[in-house]
C-alpha cells in the first residue's frame, strides 16, 4: 500500500508493506494525471515501512527511471535499510536529479526545502 501527496512543488510517496506493481502504477498515474513533470518537482520517497517489493514492480521502476530520470529536480529517499540505500545509489545511473538517502524524514524534508 502507498500514499502519494503533492504540495508546493514536492511529491511525497510513502510505502507500507510490500511495494507491488499495482502500487507503482498508481504512483505513475498520479504523476501523469497531475501533469507534474512540467515543473520538475522534488520527490520524497519514504521506504522505512516497506517490507519488500515484487520483481515486476522493480522492472517497472527501472523502465520509469529510464523514461523520467530527468523529470525530478531532487530526490530524497528515507530508509533504514542499507540494501535500499545501495539500490538508491544505483538509481543515480538513470536519474538526472540530485539524489540523497536519509534515515530521518525531517532531514530529507529539510534538504528538499533548502534548495527551494
Amino acid at each position: 500500500m502507498i500514499t502519494v501527496e503533492h504540495q508546493s512543488g514536492r511529491v511525497s510517496l510513502t510505502v507500507f508493506g510490500e511495494f507491488t506493481l499495482e502500487d507503482f502504477t498508481e504512483f505513475e498515474e498520479f504523476l501523469l494525471a497531475k501533469n507534474l513533470f512540467e515543473a520538475r518537482p522534488d520527490l520524497l520517497v519514504d521506504l522505512r515501512e516497506m517490507a519488500g517489493f515484487t520483481v515486476d514492480m522493480a522492472v517497472e521502476e527501472i523502465k520509469f527511471s529510464r523514461l523520467h530520470g530527468g523529470d525530478f529536480r531532487r530526490i530524497a529517499v528515507v530508509t533504514d535499510s542499507q540494501w535500499v540505500a545501495w539500490s538508491a545509489w544505483l538509481e543515480t545511473l538513470f536519474a538526472d536529479a540530485d539524489l540523497r538517502v536519509f534515515t530521518e524524514r525531517d532531514e530529507a524534508r529539510g534538504w528538499l526545502a533548502e534548495a527551494s
